[in-house]
């Protein structure tokens, strides 16, 4: 597919349930590819009749084989999409299983924003304080192996995401992140409570279909042990920052 002549509109923001729907039903074309991303990673316009929005297509082809992680890292970008929606937490972009022009991948909803801030800018903000908490307990429930400070965003209208979820879930414990400015202090109660419900409710299908038993299984071990903690992931080794940080 070529690139839509007619200029991308940004007709202000569309809700997760709106996004989904637009994403799973619509076709894209490529606009161009995304610089420095280990692997191939698109920029999209979503051809729809009623919104105008784009998007991050990364095809299963593009995907560079690790020796540490199955195959499939798009299945994990829609899989850390389903937990967070199964938390309650809205901090990972709408993102779809889709077949684009390069053949099965992940389409993420794109979030328009100034690409040179990152987490450590956002952090300066006690606003995003409790966001960035989400992101801290999502990325250990996850086993984000790569969060690094260029992974969380802060869009346009002032609201946290978290993008680049394609290293997760995996069976053996890999937590690798720039987020320890909690590490050790007490759980909000609020954010506890998240984490109760989402244990004691059954998997959902939508999230369980997109991982292995054993992986499910291992998810759900890292959320009770987080319960029972009471307290954020800490990491006295020094060693589980990912390289480079940002």
């Amino acid at each position: 597919m070529g690139t839509n002549e007619e200029p991308f509109r940004d007709r202000g923001p569309i809700s997760n349930l709106d996004a989904v729907k637009v994403l799973e039903r619509s076709d894209f074309e490529i606009v161009g590819k995304m610089l420095w991303s280990s692997n191939a990673t698109y920029l999209v316009n979503v051809v729809d009749d009623e919104f105008d929005l784009q998007g991050i297509y990364k095809p299963a082809k593009g995907e560079r084989p690790l020796w540490d992680f199955p195959n499939g890292l798009y299945l994990r970008e829609v899989a850390a999409y389903e937990l967070a929606v199964d938390l309650g937490w809205d901090i990972v972009p709408p993102t779809v299983r889709c077949e684009g022009p390069m053949g099965v991948g992940s389409l993420q909803l794109f979030v328009p924003c100034d690409f040179d801030i990152h987490y450590f800018h956002i952090l300066e903000d006690p606003i995003n304080q409790l966001a960035l908490q989400k992101v801290c307990l999502f990325d250990y429930v996850a086993n984000s192996t790569d969060r690094k400070g260029g992974h969380c965003l802060l869009s346009n209208d002032g609201k946290v995401w978290a993008i680049d979820n394609g290293l997760t879930f995996h069976v053996d414990f890999k937590l690798r992140t720039v987020i320890w400015d909690w590490a050790g202090l007490k759980i909000p109660e609020d954010l506890f409570n998240d984490l109760q419900s989402f244990v004691e409710r059954p998997v959902t299908d939508n999230l369980s279909s997109l991982l292995t038993g054993d992986e499910v299984a291992a998810m759900m071990q890292r959320a009770r042990g987080l319960m029972q903690a009471g307290h954020f992931p800490r990491d006295d080794s020094g060693t589980r920052y990912p390289w480079p940080v940002i």
